[in-house]
């Protein structure tokens, strides 16, 4: 009695039989035979199918197609040929030599002319200073604003990362690199430096920034409404809330007098900016007003080792994406110190940091994805103008307060987006 079924819905095309070497039995399926009918056919999404029988053999074993890997097409071929030959075949039906060869040949064009017909998918490189670990919140922004415009990463758009790991010194070969390999856009993600490293670099690849400081006077585009050139991007004004922030934490510390500002000379732009902006409101309150400078991580912890024997009454942290990079360090650091601290980002607060009040970074990233989907549908850089975030949040960690002896004035919590219990 002969058995004949189908086996499912979507079998291998020709050319996925002969790449995978022809219609051959395993090793460890000797006793099972093949045999090939085109007496039946149906769609495939690679060409023409080939139906598969299942019979018994003599020794009651089913008959099956098994699939090998073999990306050698010239050698799968060979194996094709022989099995015309007649060393594995058993039965072929409706089907002369010739007709075999053709038919095969046929396939094994179809999905390369496919691919072939198949649109470029668009790349986006990615320029940040820092590493991958610490900006999963803000990724997940930036992915979400391409694809509000449209695009998925993996389906519709590629992204090409290219991380400094804090090393500053990396960034103009990173920017090099994207522009040698062409992609689309460049979205400089991590401030100052990056965008500069990416201006720096090409003049025709669309460049998509997200600042903290006045883009115009970083020097990075002509006009905020008309940007000019290949730049435009997202301003989210964390370095200029410095007074603002610096009231927050006075209202928070009513018994503050001398006043610790960490900056970071690195990124010269924001440490002027925060100077800028705190110098006056401090000299205005009439705090005193200790300056430390931090480039790495052990120039860090010695700017805390001073607290040893000058102990401030309040510490503020200025905006830069190095101490966004080590805000666990410095939220520890506080910590063991007794220092009551401000930052310029709700990751400080979540760490275990103080207070923080500024602009929505997640936020600005979002836009920045949006902003790099327009780009990738056509829109000019010179034609988009700055985005100038208006999301402001203040966030307090009640828990660290209590640790400080620092009660929350009821003023303080009415105004909060967000306490952390």
């Amino acid at each position: 009695m002969t058995l004949t079924r189908l086996l499912d819905t979507t079998p291998p095309s020709l050319l996925t039989i002969a790449a995978c070497g022809g219609l051959r039995s395993a090793p460890d399926c000797r006793t099972r035979r093949t045999y090939l009918h085109l007496s039946y056919s149906y769609a495939s999404p690679f060409g023409p199918a080939i139906p598969r029988d299942t019979r018994p053999t003599a020794d009651g074993g089913p008959t099956e197609i098994l699939h090998c890997t073999s990306p050698d097409l010239v050698t799968s071929l060979r194996y094709a040929a022989n099995f015309w030959n007649g060393s594995d075949l058993t039965e072929l039906d409706q089907l002369k030599r010739r007709s075999f060869i053709t038919l095969l040949g046929g396939a094994a064009a179809w999905p390369f002319a496919a691919r072939a017909q198949q649109p470029a998918m668009p790349v986006v490189g990615l320029l940040d200073q820092r590493s991958p670990d610490e900006l999963a919140d803000r990724l997940r922004g930036f992915r979400q604003g391409l694809r509000d415009s449209g695009f998925a990463e993996g389906q519709s758009i590629a992204i090409e990362y290219r991380w400094a790991e804090n090393n500053l010194d990396r960034l103009p070969d990173l920017a090099a690199d994207l522009v040698r390999r062409q992609v689309a856009v460049i979205a400089a993600t991590s401030g100052v430096i990056p965008a500069l490293a990416a201006k720096s670099a090409t003049t025709t690849i669309p460049v998509v920034f997200i600042v903290g400081d006045d883009p115009v006077k970083l020097g990075l585009v002509a006009n905020l409404a008309r940007p000019g050139g290949n730049l435009t991007g997202v301003n989210f004004f964390s370095g200029e809330l410095g007074a603002k922030r610096l009231e927050l934490l006075r209202e928070l510390v009513p018994s503050v007098t001398r006043l610790a500002v960490l900056v970071s000379p690195a990124n010269a732009k924001y440490a002027e900016t925060t100077l800028n902006e705190v110098g006056p409101a401090a000299q205005s309150m009439g705090l005193q007003v200790q300056v430390l400078k931090a480039t790495t991580i052990s120039e860090i912890n010695a700017a805390f080792a001073t607290f040893a024997n000058a102990k401030p009454d309040a510490l503020f942290v200025g905006h830069d994406p190095f101490f966004n990079g080590r805000r666990t360090q410095l939220v520890q650091l506080a910590a063991r110190y007794a220092i009551p601290a401000s930052y310029s980002a709700r990751d400080f607060v979540q760490a275990g940091g103080l207070m923080s009040y500024g602009a929505s970074i997640a936020d600005a990233w979002r836009q920045a994805g949006a902003y790099t989907g327009k780009i990738l549908k056509g829109d000019k850089p010179t034609d988009l103008p700055v985005v100038q975030s208006n999301k402001f949040e203040l966030i307090i960690n009640a828990q660290t307060a209590t640790m400080l002896s620092l009660p929350v004035p009821p003023s303080m919590l009415a105004i909060a987006d967000e306490v952390i219990e």
